[in-house]
């Protein structure tokens, strides 16, 4: 069963700070979201219409109190921001203070760890709340260092990567684990956020908390354990960042160490700087980044846009305009959903079991 939980925002819902949270909105399976705490800019409304037109009956509250008094029985306060540096918004705090006096526990996807804090961990412990801080590094003898046994894995495995932060990777690998299952086909996520996990994630390992000698190791053990225990005939990985982007290079791993000799990219046609900061330096054009993908042997065998400035009539243009150009599929995740990719997955998973 899912847990109730209120989503935590404080004034970013509407930034790509707050991607924790409009992931949770769009689904999981591990948390059902009665309600978000913003601010009262946005109080009164759908957080579904709000994210992206949708009505999903997740009311936008402006403050702790307002949402308490508004939703019956929520068990968890989620902070639903991912802020740079992982850093806990100080305007935060006394909203989990005052949370954990009400009985609810916290859960904490940033990388600073409300169990380090001793307040917090009194209050908990006074109010019989439970601290989950999903980033908390593992220990050394719980992670793995990588063997080689990847090889071992024969259905296809596909990485979503993406040309920058914040473009859609999970939400489009979640879409395709969805449509496959929806079209009769098994299919699995290896998450690698602290969102994926709390959208309901059984496989997968939280990147960026994890020491840098053994991240392919965990990608690779998230891999087989889930191939093993699942039995599924196709596979997807979530990617983080992008493998030019230069506060934070991310996905040759995905590629070499977890397997992946496909691979879905998403990227933003009106994005020029990485991360939005000039100061980072231009992003590349789509198609180099796929010649550099297919350097390392992975083909790709369609494109994600993420339509961040787009009017839907843009949009639309846009996708016809790549699709010429980079001859390939050119999806529009949120738009239209990930079902014309079907086919071509079908294909693969054709392909890898007449291969074994």
């Amino acid at each position: 069963m899912k847990s109730p939980a209120i989503v935590l925002t404080n004034g970013l819902f509407r930034k790509d700070d707050a991607k924790t949270a409009h992931g949770l909105i769009r689904g999981s399976e591990r948390f059902e979201v009665l309600g978000v705490i913003d601010g009262p800019e946005t109080a009164g409304r759908d957080a579904g219409v709000l994210l992206d037109g949708k009505h999903r009956d997740i009311p936008m509250f402006a403050n702790l109190e307002d949402a308490l008094a508004g939703v019956w029985g929520p068990r968890y306060l989620v902070i639903g921001v991912a802020t740079v540096g992982g850093k806990l918004p100080s305007d935060m705090m006394e909203v989990i203070r005052l949370a954990l006096r009400a009985g609810l526990s916290i859960v904490n996807g940033l990388h600073e760890f409300l169990s380090d804090k001793q307040d917090i961990v009194s209050l908990a412990n006074l109010y019989q709340a439970e601290i989950i801080d999903v980033r908390k590094p593992k220990t050394r003898e719980e992670l793995h260092f990588w063997t080689g046994d990847i090889k071992k894995v024969d259905v296809p495995v596909v990485a979503v990567i993406g040309m920058d932060c914040a473009m859609g990777k999970r939400t489009t690998a979640r879409l395709l684990r969805q449509a496959c299952e929806a079209s009769g086909l098994r299919a699995e996520m290896i998450f690698t956020g602290q969102t994926g996990w709390m959208q309901g994630g059984q496989y997968g390992f939280i990147f960026d908390a994890t020491l840098n000698d053994f991240v392919t190791g965990e990608l690779e053990h998230a891999i087989l354990q889930c191939w093993r225990e699942a039995n599924p005939e196709i596979i997807f990985l979530e990617g983080q960042s992008g493998l030019r982007n230069p506060s934070g290079p991310c996905g040759p791993e995905l590629l070499l160490s977890g397997g992946a000799r496909h691979a879905v990219l998403m990227f933003s046609p009106k994005r020029k700087y990485w991360d939005h900061n000039p100061k980072w330096g231009e992003i590349p054009d789509v198609l180099s980044e796929i010649r550099l993908i297919e350097a390392y042997g992975t083909k790709v065998v369609a494109v994600g846009m993420h339509t961040e400035g787009c009017t839907p009539e843009e949009a639309k243009t846009l996708r016809q305009r790549y699709e010429q150009v980079l001859a390939r599929p050119v999806l529009l995740p949120l738009q239209e959903g990930v079902d014309r990719l079907i086919p071509d997955l079908k294909h693969l998973i054709t392909q890898s079991q007449s291969q074994g």
